[in-house]
């Protein structure tokens, strides 16, 4: 499985990495495909193309703040390919919610 994401939140410092971590040690125990694209003070690292996003069979959105450039997933979105959670929640759980990205 492709697995693209995008972490943020208000400060854009702890939480927007630890909850990268989160995804790519889980996606990565379960052998699947990840980036991550953070958007925190350093602005946006790890930037996601276009055409990466488009072959990835999910987006996981661990934000706590609007994602900028947001356009370049709203077909993932519209099509229902998307899970959207808090990143404090990412961090503590992983699992559960690869888990419910599996199941899109």
């Amino acid at each position: 499985m492709k697995v693209v994401a995008v972490t943020a939140c208000p400060t854009g410092i702890a939480h927007t990495y630890m909850a990268q971590e989160a995804i790519e040690k889980e996606c990565k125990k379960r052998g699947y495909e990840v980036q991550v694209e953070t958007q925190g003070s350093m602005g946006i690292e790890n930037e996601l193309e276009q055409d990466t996003i488009d072959e990835a069979d999910v987006l996981i959105l661990a934000v706590a703040i609007d994602v900028e450039d947001g356009e370049r997933f709203e077909e993932k979105i519209d099509s229902g390919k998307s899970l959207s959670v808090d990143p404090g929640e990412m961090i503590k759980h992983p699992d559960k919610y690869l888990d419910q990205a599996e199941k899109l």
